[in-house]
């Protein structure tokens, strides 16, 4: 069976090849992906980023956009592997929301 990331000889519409800008925090899992991959660490490879990626169901493939598919990735072998635990994640989380919320409360 396919998973929605195989597309390989199924029409899918024209591919927009157009420049654009990366957000910042686009450019920020980019580096934290190479920085996770590389001789030093070597905690993520692309084998296991990939795994992640394909993964993903069909509604979370298809609502993500490109990044936030590796965010997710990432994320789940980090998960995975105990460099985070579900905990550590969660409390980050919290702190964001909370910090955020406070920020946009402020303006």
């Amino acid at each position: 069976m396919r998973g929605p990331h195989d597309l390989g000889g199924l029409p899918a519409g024209s591919v927009d090849l157009s420049e654009h800008e990366h957000g910042f925090w686009e450019k920020r899992i980019d580096g934290i992906r190479l920085l996770l991959a590389d001789k030093q660490r070597r905690l993520i490879s692309v084998d296991e980023m990939r795994r992640g990626i394909e993964a993903l169901g069909k509604e979370a493939y298809d609502k993500l956009n490109y990044y936030e598919r590796w965010t997710a990735s990432v994320t789940g072998v980090m998960l995975e592997k105990g460099v985070i635990t579900a905990d550590e994640l969660g409390r980050k989380i919290a702190e964001i929301e909370e910090r955020d919320k406070a920020r946009f409360e402020d303006d």
